[in-house]
């Protein structure tokens, strides 16, 4: 499942509904990405996302994802709007039989939103927004995923 949302959500209260009845799988793994203030110069993340589109691209990955690492279920929760420094962005939940394929899938969804995912993202602090793009850390974690078979 996937949602983008322009409301605040629980991370806890998701990863519970994820967790039910799931009598057959080993592991689930779950990342929750926060808005960061760094250090005062950030009041207001602001991401927009064209509806449909981005949803059915992150639905692709996804989709590769439930295939390359043998997953039982996925659920991608992705903020829209303006986010106030430490409130969730961003909730992945990956199920799989063994942790290890619940890990690796959950990091290379992550890695995904972070840095290829159709968001365009801008922050607004006390010297005017700007528009940010992903990082080159950002872009070396995807790298990763590509060189693997």
């Amino acid at each position: 499942m996937i949602v983008l949302t322009g409301q605040a959500f629980d991370p806890g209260a998701l990863l519970s509904d994820f967790c039910q009845d799931r009598i057959e799988t080993g592991a689930i793994a779950t990342f929750t990405g926060l808005a960061r203030a760094e250090q005062g110069d950030t009041t207001t993340l602001e991401l927009e996302a064209y509806p449909g589109f981005t949803e059915a691209a992150i639905g692709k990955i996804a989709g590769d994802a439930l295939e390359r690492f043998g997953l039982h279920d996925f659920h991608i929760v992705h903020r829209v709007g303006k986010i106030a420094p430490g409130e969730a962005i961003v909730f992945v939940a990956t199920a799989a039989p063994h942790r290890r394929a619940a890990f690796e899938a959950c990091d290379f969804l992550r890695d995904y939103l972070k840095s290829r995912a159709p968001f365009w993202k801008k922050e607004t602090g006390p010297d005017g927004a700007r528009w940010i793009e992903p990082r080159a850390q950002d872009h070396a974690d995807i790298a990763r995923w590509e060189t693997k078979s």
